[in-house]
């Protein structure tokens, strides 16, 4: 397994897509498994198979996309109101 730590800082929007797309990419067409840690909850619900949310530095909840992009899931670690659209076959957050 190879390991990213926040690849996308201080990237611009553009960047970041090209970069996860890219990752994506490599991962399906070589059958590589990448970790991957970032803070942007779209960007890991969009190109992840498997999410691992750590709070405090513990393990808050892990699992597949659908199980943990999840409204009440969410909220109850993150303290903060979420809205989860489905676009385009992707789980987008909103929160506020």
């Amino acid at each position: 397994m190879n390991h990213l730590d926040e690849p996308l800082n201080n990237l611009d929007m553009k960047h970041s897509v090209e970069i996860m797309k890219t990752l994506r990419r490599l991962v399906d067409e070589l059958g590589k498994t990448v970790g991957l840690v970032v803070h942007d909850i779209n960007f890991a619900s969009c190109y992840s198979d498997y999410v691992v949310i750590l709070n405090n530095g513990r393990i808050a909840k892990e699992g597949g996309v659908d199980e943990i992009i999840n409204k009440e899931i969410l909220e109850d670690i993150y303290k903060i109101e979420f809205n989860i659209q489905d676009i385009k076959n992707n789980r987008i957050c909103v929160y506020y």
